[in-house]
């Protein structure tokens, strides 16, 4: 029996999670002519078409839409075997930093994966800001992080590369503005330095309409129709939605979060940051 790999699984639920096959490459990590011959492999083995042309993009056929729910969880259970094999009796202590984007969307699902293995295993969880969890963990208070990527560091495990998106409320802008009113993070933030990056090579004039020392306080003033940000598809949720192309918003780069681990952390900390750098990318991604 010809069996499915779950490396082309990954990459073809990065395709149906992201909407386009560019995207898919950019969270596997790998080129785009890579992932077409992925899911031409992946095609061979199911013997009839997965992906079907529409316009300038794709879409799943039938055979494609089947394979969906069956592609998580054969996944849920690899991930589920990987972690059996490493034993329930270890116990200790991982200490974990985060923004607030994989707290929301990512973490949850895998941690619980990880508890269900490693019962005995004490989870401290930190959500900051990027620079303050960097600091934590070169300190030593922190075994693992995911935060924004500023540069390469010696310590990283991976690296996750999702695009930026223009997200606003699904019932739009609360008024007309000649100015594009902005809900950022306060300084010194990646995703605030893009959008203002962006519209001022745009020309595009525009204010800060709203602004917050977290996501949190972000959300409220996106969902209202105050103003718009630059986040994320896992920022899209809870009436939040991508902003519509009559806005004529500029294109925007792809945002890299990375992994880093202690480099004299223990097992349970190693254990799991290969957790997330296998599985994050597709963690609580939207569907």
């Amino acid at each position: 029996m010809t069996t499915l790999d779950p490396d082309l699984l990954k990459t073809f639920l990065a395709f149906v999670d992201s909407g386009s096959l560019a995207q898919a490459a950019s969270i596997v990590g790998r080129s785009p002519s890579a992932v077409t011959a992925q899911m031409q492999r992946l095609e061979d083995i199911a013997g009839e078409p997965l992906l079907v042309p529409q316009g300038r993009s794709r879409i799943l056929t039938p055979a494609g839409e089947d394979l969906v729910g069956h592609a998580r969880r054969i996944l849920a259970v690899h991930r589920e075997a990987w972690l059996a094999l490493k034993g329930v009796r270890v116990d200790g202590r991982v200490a974990i930093g985060t923004t607030q984007d994989f707290a929301d969307s990512g973490l949850p699902e895998l941690l619980r994966a990880f508890a269900a293995s490693y019962p005995r295993v004490r989870i401290e969880l930190r959500v900051g800001r990027s620079a303050e969890l960097a600091e934590a963990l070169q300190t030593g208070i922190l075994d693992l992080m995911v935060a924004m990527r500023q540069a390469p560091a010696p310590d990283e495990i991976g690296v996750l590369r999702e695009p930026m998106m223009w997200l606003c409320s699904k019932r739009g802008l609360a008024t007309r503005q000649d100015e594009l009113p902005l809900a950022l993070l306060d300084p010194h933030c990646g995703f605030r330095e893009a959008a203002i990056a962006a519209l001022d090579r745009a020309g595009r004039r525009y204010r800060i309409a709203a602004g917050s020392a977290s996501l949190a306080g972000l959300r409220p003033a996106v969902n209202a129709g105050i103003a718009l940000t630059l986040r994320t598809a896992r920022f899209a949720h809870s009436g939040i939605v991508e902003a519509p192309r009559n806005f004529g918003l500029p294109q925007v780069p792809i945002a890299e979060f990375a992994i880093r681990l202690r480099q004299d952390a223990e097992p349970p900390a190693q254990d799991l940051a290969a957790l997330f750098s296998g599985n994050l990318a597709l963690a609580g991604a939207p569907s």
